[in-house]
């Protein structure tokens, strides 16, 4: 289903809810219209056992109220809540929908195709803020790589269609990053560093915090500082899947 997304799309490549990241947090809040109210879901790290998404939720709870917004964790932690009424009213009802990471694969799975992901592109249609960090972030390009198959990707939620997300990527080792980007792929690979987001914002792709962004296309590769636009591919097709 195709919904148009005239909101504020933030792709983090890792430190949710850490001091580092709390100047990009801070300017996104300031781009919410009206009075800020943040949803944190930390599903994608209920396969981490019991207490982790808990603790993820405390700690986003914590960022944002520190930052002076009102925020609460809405625990969707399997697929069947991702259709409860209750749950999907709650998302709803936020003008800044923000996804902690964890394991991308699951957070797809249990998101795609439900009334909960239908309700977060309607806050990113009313233009609103959505925002993933490392797996959150992941699921939200294009396709998905399939780990540990890195030759292999899957199709992910598609609000940035054109692209393929690596988030981390100051933290991965050269090897890993050939492998990722030997295959001749149809997206472009956009590497993320940690404490750093990649934000689209009127049909347009800028680097905000601490480290940078590094595009892969074809044989081409381009790093980006933050305070840079960034042009990437897709934004004549932007679509949910």
């Amino acid at each position: 289903m195709g919904v148009p997304t005239p909101g504020t799309l933030a792709l983090v490549g890792a430190g949710e809810f850490l001091p580092p990241i709390a100047p990009v947090d801070a300017m996104l809040l300031e781009r919410v219209d009206g009075t800020p109210h943040v949803v944190v879901l930390p599903t994608a790290s209920a396969p981490d056992g019991p207490g982790v998404p808990e603790r993820w939720a405390k700690l986003g709870i914590d960022h944002f109220s520190q930052l002076g917004a009102s925020a609460e964790a809405v625990m969707l932690l399997e697929r069947g809540d991702a259709d409860d009424d209750s749950i999907v009213a709650r998302v709803a009802a936020a003008n800044f929908v923000y996804f902690s990471g964890g394991k991308p694969r699951y957070l797809l799975e249990t998101l795609k195709d439900t009334a909960a992901w239908q309700a977060i592109m309607r806050v990113l249609a009313a233009g609103g803020i959505l925002a993933g960090c490392s797996a959150g972030a992941m699921v939200l390009g294009g396709e998905l790589f399939d780990f540990p198959q890195l030759w292999r990707t899957i199709p992910a939620l598609g609000i940035a269609p054109g692209i393929i997300v690596i988030p981390h990527f100051d933290e991965i080792p050269a090897a890993f990053t050939s492998t990722m980007t030997l295959a001749k792929r149809k997206l472009t690979l956009v590497g993320i560093d940690g404490s750093t987001a990649l934000v689209r914002s009127d049909g347009a792709w800028s680097v905000y915090g601490r480290g940078g962004a590094t595009v892969f296309n074809g044989n081409h590769k381009r790093r980006f500082a933050s305070g840079e636009q960034v042009p990437l591919p897709g934004e004549a097709n932007r679509a949910g899947r």
